[in-house]
């Protein structure tokens, strides 16, 4: 398969993007197309690899900074690097786009350049979540911080389908994140949220809080994008946060240092489950294509990794499994 992959998007791009392509063709099957600014690909490029079998350069004459405003890159910035990338898979010269940029305009891009699958009223970005007996999917994570009840709903749908062919999780549990675990919880966003998840015929087991996550009491859990991104970005910080300070009390004195170095591959081993890294990259789910959606601090691993998420998700037709999704109910509403 093909990966587009926006060369020009990230904190750390286009040094970390092109190690990270390297990466991934040396381990993956894959061919990536390294989309952006041809002369600053070639000059970086060469301190770092390239050329590369299985590596092309396709030229972009604009770039999206991380602070511009979706709608207005959209419009303004069409041979973007972004934008490029998604036309690339439109016309069927990829299969897949990989970007660590502007999260907001990666999605504008996917959205008005393939269109929403049937049945699928809004996209929704879904972060594999490490827990303690695994990995939960959480979604939405910041696509849309306002939603309806059926679009929980159909995040709960997608998420099934990505928990069960990617991450090969049989009957996914679906949790919805509220303010508690009775019914009446929660707004009545939630509450009517609940009564269809509850009929859909999904493996739906009620609502959950917060501290129920990390613990894996559910396989995909939904929630609007506003809470969703303040679970990921409190997470984050809370995991750096703690390793910082283990590190400090770890070096106090010389029991303590002692003690670290006992229990050093254990620490490394945790630190790798909660690694953003590792995972690579969150897919955006209910488009007419692959997407998938790094960190913008994304590193060379990082990078290899959302293109490993790529590939496996076009294998297992994720996309096509959803449509299938959106068929089944406008047959279901037709014959009512």
């Amino acid at each position: 398969m093909r990966v587009a992959l926006d060369a020009m998007g990230g904190d750390n791009a286009p040094r970390e993007i092109i190690r990270g392509a390297l990466l991934a063709a040396r381990s993956e099957r894959v061919e990536i197309i390294l989309v952006g600014d041809p002369a600053e690909i070639e000059k970086v490029g060469k301190e770092e690899g390239l050329p590369y079998p299985g590596i092309q350069v396709v030229p972009a004459s604009q770039r999206v900074e991380m602070d511009e405003q979706p709608s207005t890159v959209v419009r303004q910035k069409k041979d973007s690097s972004l934008g490029v990338a998604a036309r690339l898979v439109k016309e069927g010269k990829a299969e897949a786009l990989v970007s660590a940029g502007n999260t907001g305009a990666a999605m504008a891009f996917a959205l008005f350049t393939w269109g929403r699958l049937p049945g699928i009223e809004r996209p929704a970005i879904a972060v594999p979540f490490p827990t303690l007996v695994g990995v939960t999917v959480l979604l939405d994570v910041g696509a849309n911080v306002e939603v309806k009840p059926r679009y929980l709903l159909q995040y709960a749908q997608m998420g099934s389908v990505y928990a069960e062919n990617v991450l090969g999780i049989k009957k996914p549990r679906v949790g919805l994140l509220n303010v508690g675990t009775e019914k009446t919880k929660g707004t009545a966003i939630s509450q009517e949220a609940y009564e269809l998840l509850e009929s859909s015929g999904l493996n739906f087991s009620g609502n959950l809080e917060g501290r129920d996550i990390p613990l894996g009491t559910a396989d995909v859990v939904v929630c609007d994008g506003f809470c969703g991104n303040v679970v990921l970005k409190f997470t984050e910080g809370l995991a750096e946060g703690f390793f910082t300070l283990l590190r400090r009390e770890l070096a106090r004195n010389w029991r303590t240092k002692l003690g670290a170095y006992l229990v050093k591959p254990a620490l490394r081993g945790l630190k790798k489950r909660m690694d953003y890294s590792e995972y690579g990259g969150a897919p955006l789910l209910g488009l007419k294509g692959t997407a998938i959606i790094s960190h913008g601090a994304s590193d060379a691993k990082a990078i290899a990794n959302a293109i490993r998420v790529a590939r496996e998700s076009w294998e297992q037709d994720v996309t096509g499994k959803i449509a299938l999704l959106g068929e089944k109910k406008s047959r279901a509403g037709s014959e009512e």
